[in-house]
């Protein structure tokens, strides 16, 4: 399960299980989690025990760093 991204205490990261799932990323911190699809556009999977503003901060994470989360993907999946 590697670490992609460490930013502002969330832990952006990939199961090795996912190989078959469209390119998507988990998302990690104290209790909260999350789940939000790369492709084919982002979109939300799901959050748990985050906060409005902590969901807002993720997607905006994301968004400025879309293109190392996919290079990343395809560099661990290989597709």
């Amino acid at each position: 399960m590697p670490t992609v991204l460490l930013e502002r205490g969330y832990r952006f990261h990939f199961y090795a299980s996912d190989r078959d799932e469209p390119r998507h990323v988990h998302i990690t911190r104290s209790d909260g989690y999350a789940k939000v699809w790369l492709e084919p556009s982002v979109e939300t999977q799901y959050f748990y025990n985050y906060k409005a503003r902590e969901k807002r901060e993720i997607l905006a994470i994301i968004a400025d760093n879309e293109a190392l989360l996919n290079d990343a993907w395809y560099e661990f999946f290989g597709k």
